[in-house]
């Protein structure tokens, strides 16, 4: 007699199972990593306390110190999984644990202020000092635009985009010789066609001529303010950390400023005026990867104004693109976007006012890579920081203490999991095989889960994550339980063991879904509403449930169903678990017999 077609096929089911662990073994092989990374408990770290600076020199405000708290720990979840924690220390500092070795990156990103500026550009000079002096041009660059003398560590972005109304932007360079693009991206109803500059564009011509030189040293058309001449004149941007006095206050009508970094061993200096845009009116930022499709070789980060800055933004275009008009090399035709008191880049804006409330901020292919477009990305995206820091101590943190507790988490570990082996072979006989395999099975994808997160999202295993590993192996233990239990229960009825298997799986997977899902929510909930390490407890008993229900799925009922059909525990070996002697309750001899009575005549 043929199966039904619906017949369930466990051989097929286990083979799909495998196939999903040998995958996820190939992705942690691609990925170079092989070992969980831990966290700083157990692998140590970094430790940096960051000191609030203020004008006055007093405390600042405790909601400043709570708000730059929240933002801080925003962008660290921002950047993954990383157990990293940000915690409040007395009223001017906040202390930054990260865990694992060269972390510098995560503690700046943090720390960045991240105030974001849009000023027009009212000159522009090479960053050398220029006192009593015409700034002349900086003379070509020996390296190509875009190349950069430290092999591209810290790039220095441009502006890109179509600029609304259909005009297509060209490029222009600075007397530095850096190449820009000619605008910021505007949304239209259909694409204007790509802000990347062509072969016959002024980016592929030699920048040794400026396209927006310097007025003489003590004629600047439009600058009222005679201390920021001499300072800007003053000012050598091929030293200190390139940030001029006063350039990131947003008061200020006018303020001189460096490039971000030297671009082919130069940098350029700048004159800007009052702050057209703030960077509060960016409602939203991410990271673009390249698109060919516009011309873009490099990685780009795309901003999204609110109403408010969309306005702004409209005007101040508005006026650069009139400056270009009236002189196209007047440097009022340029845009700076000013990043911390630096100049991330300053575009020209050639063609009409930009009102589509968004922008594209790009660079050298070489330098502006998904990593830094990334990272830029992240600190403009949760905001500014409403208070300046300074690093006041960096420490690292020796992982020995972790180390002496996790030996001591795993004897527990291995005690209580020996004992819950010797239970279910005890007690279950045959039948117990099957758990302590499943068990292993979901203990070999966890391994395979907690080392993909950990490369692909900054996950680390710290011992709040060991101990929720630890708690899981009784919920999955339970599950087995509640199926072997039901299906004893059908045995003891009477049933035949290969539909015993199917009844009781029906009865059983309801309670296990319903019971894992009651597990997952607290999980969920606790993830959210805790921080630090009891999070990371919510994160792995969340992360071990779902694979319990994998397991319990795709293993546990499969391999039994497959066992059913063996002469083994088909015929009810005593060995097995499944003998339905053992299981049927004996006759009780020792109640008294029952009477009978006869009625009289």
């Amino acid at each position: 007699m043929a199966p039904p077609k619906n017949a369930p096929k466990p051989g097929r089911t286990l083979l799909a199972l495998f196939a999903i662990m040998v995958v996820m073994a190939g992705l942690a092989v691609w990925q170079g990593q092989t070992k969980p990374k831990l966290g700083l408990d157990l692998a140590g770290g970094t430790t940096v306390t960051l000191t609030a600076k203020t004008a006055n020199g007093k405390n600042p405000p405790a909601n400043q110190m709570d708000q730059a708290v929240k933002i801080m720990t925003k962008r660290v979840n921002g950047l993954g999984v990383s157990d990293a924690e940000v915690a409040k220390q007395g009223s001017n500092n906040i202390v930054v644990n990260v865990p694992g070795e060269g972390q510098g990156r995560v503690v700046n990103l943090i720390g960045t202020t991240a105030k974001l500026q849009f000023r027009q550009v009212f000159a522009v000079a090479d960053g050398k000092p220029s006192t009593g002096a015409a700034p002349a041009p900086a003379p070509s660059p020996s390296k190509s635009a875009g190349e950069k003398k430290d092999g591209g560590k810290s790039p220095s972005p441009s502006a890109s985009a179509s600029p609304s109304g259909g005009a297509s932007p060209s490029a222009s360079s600075t007397p530095r010789g850096r190449a820009l693009s000619g605008a910021m991206t505007a949304p239209t109803p259909q694409p204007s066609g790509s802000a990347a500059p062509s072969a016959s564009s002024p980016l592929g011509q030699p920048s040794g001529q400026p396209t927006a030189p310097t007025a003489p040293a003590q004629e600047y058309p439009g600058v009222t303010d005679k201390a920021v001449i001499s300072q800007f004149e003053a000012l050598n941007c091929y030293s200190g950390d390139r940030r001029a006095p006063g350039s990131n206050d947003p008061n200020r009508k006018f303020v001189a400023a460096c490039d971000q970094d030297e671009e082919g061993g130069q940098a350029a200096k700048y004159i800007l005026g009052p702050v057209r845009v703030l960077g509060e009116s960016v409602s939203s930022a991410s990271a673009m990867p390249p698109n060919a499709q516009q011309g873009q070789a490099s990685w780009s980060v795309s901003l999204k104004f609110n109403g408010t800055g969309a306005r702004q933004f409209g005007e101040v275009t508005t006026a650069a693109s009139q400056a270009y008009q009236q002189n196209p090399s007047s440097p009022q035709a340029q845009v700076a976007i000013v990043l911390d008191g630096q100049v991330v880049s300053a575009p020209s804006i050639r063609e009409g006012a930009i009102t589509g409330g968004t922008a594209s901020i790009d660079g050298p292919p070489d330098s502006f890579n998904e990593q830094y477009a990334t990272d830029l990305a992240n600190v403009l995206k949760y905001g500014a920081l409403p208070l300046e820091f300074k690093q006041s101590s960096i420490d690292e943190v020796s992982s020995t203490l972790g180390s002496d507790q996790l030996t001591g988490g795993l004897i527990a570990g291995a005690i209580g999991l020996g004992l819950v082996v010797l239970y279910c072979l005890f007690y279950y006989r045959g039948l117990g095989v099957v758990a302590v395999t499943s068990l292993v099975v979901a203990s070999v994808i966890t391994y395979e889960a907690v080392v993909i997160l950990g490369e692909g999202m900054g996950f680390r295993l710290s011992l709040p994550h060991i101990i929720g590993l630890i708690v899981s192996i009784g919920i999955t233990a339970d599950s087995f339980i509640v199926y072997f239990e039901r299906l004893r229960d059908e045995l003891r009825a009477g049933r035949k063991l290969r539909s015993s298997v199917e009844n009781a799986w029906k009865r059983a997977r309801r309670t296990i879904l319903v019971a894992d899902a009651v597990t997952f929510l607290a999980a969920l909930v606790l993830y959210f509403l805790a921080v630090g390490g009891v999070a990371g407890f919510a994160f792995a008993m969340g992360l071990t449930t779902l694979i319990d229900v994998v397991v319990v799925f795709f293993f546990t009922k499969p391999m039994v169903a497959l066992l059913a059909r063996t002469n083994f525990f088909g015929r009810g070996h005593p060995m097995s678990g499944l003998d339905p002697r053992r299981l049927h309750k004996p006759q009780d001899t020792s109640a008294p017999a029952a009477r009978t009575t006869s009625q009289e005549a």
